[in-house]
Order: structure tokens, then sequence, then C-alpha cells
């Protein structure tokens, strides 16, 4: 696995060597040791996965609050994300800035996210299929997210929003008062 941090603190794409041979190919998802550096020696505690069928759909910006917040790895194994992460720590130097990465079946990215960050995405194609792997467990009452077109955020979709959630929609703008969280 070859690590590229980003441009926010802490973030990272994981581009996976491809092994091919007439049979096909073999590509490692996760690796504790190749990962301990980023990973900071923590246990993968849930893996979860998620189909979205249209092309243009938005899932995001997702977050679940301190104490139960958690770092995800994705990785995108049907069709092809836009993925993007906002940093939402408000001790951290890129607070509140976001990247996006292009995460696709053929290109086998993975992006690392911390914790402190909100994650999102739009689905490029129809019928994306997306692994998670969480270092925790899921807390519905902790559960959180930014409205996906926060003019303060200003995330450059790519393609019209074709869908997105009665949950995701309802979410809050950012005002002024907002200050992050310290993790």
């Amino acid at each position: 696995m070859k690590i590229k941090s980003l441009n926010l603190n802490g973030a990272a794409v994981i581009d996976s060597y491809i092994f091919n041979d007439s049979r096909g190919l073999f590509t490692r998802f996760f690796c504790q040791n190749e990962l301990n550096e980023l990973h900071n020696y923590s246990s993968i505690d849930q893996v979860n996965f998620s189909k979205t069928f249209l092309k243009g759909t938005i899932r995001g910006m997702h977050f679940q609050m301190p104490p139960f917040s958690e770092i995800k790895i994705i990785r995108c194994i049907k069709g092809s994300i836009f993925d993007v992460i906002i940093d939402i720590r408000k001790n951290s130097p890129t607070f509140l800035k976001w990247h996006s990465e292009v995460l696709s079946e053929n290109n086998y990215k993975m992006i690392y996210i911390p914790k402190g960050f909100a994650h999102g995405f739009q689905t490029l194609e129809d019928n994306c299929e997306l692994l998670y792997l969480h270092n925790g467990f899921y807390n519905p009452e902790s559960e959180n997210g930014i409205k996906y077109d926060d003019k303060l955020i200003d995330i450059k979709w790519p393609l019209k929003i074709t869908e997105i959630s009665k949950r995701d929609e309802s979410f809050s703008y950012i005002d002024h008062k907002f200050e992050g969280f310290l993790i």
C-alpha cells in the first residue's frame, strides 16, 4: 500500500498495489501492519456496506460527535464516486477545509478519514457500492451532519443532484457560532 498524506491534517489516500496475472488480479484491502502509522494501532470494529442506485445521489455530510468520533477507511468496490471530507476539528490548522477524491472500482484507491471529519459522496454512475471500515461502533445518538450545500464550505459537486435523503437535506448550515470539536 502506498499512503499519500492529503492537505487536510491526518487524512490520506491509500493506493493499493495491484497484482495481475492471467487469472485476474489481487489487492490488499486492509493491513494493520502497513497502516499502523495512520491508524495508530486502532482496531477495526465495524465493516459497513452501502449501495446507491442512482447517478448524482449525495450521501452526507455525516459525522459522529465526540466521544463517539471514529476513524473510517472507505473504498468504492463498484462504480465511481466523488468522495468528500471536511475537517471539523476546532484546533486543526485545516478547520472547515474540504478535500475530494474520485474513488472507483478501477482505481482501487481508499480514503483514510481521521476522527473529527465529516464525510459524504456523490455517485458518478448508477449502482455504486462502498465498503467502510470503522474503528468504533455506530452510536445513533451521536450521529450528526453538515448540510451538503453549505455556502461556508462551498463543495463543488460535479453533477446535478438527483437524490438526497430527507435526513441529509435537514442538516443545518454552519454558522459563525460553529466551533467544531476537540478530538
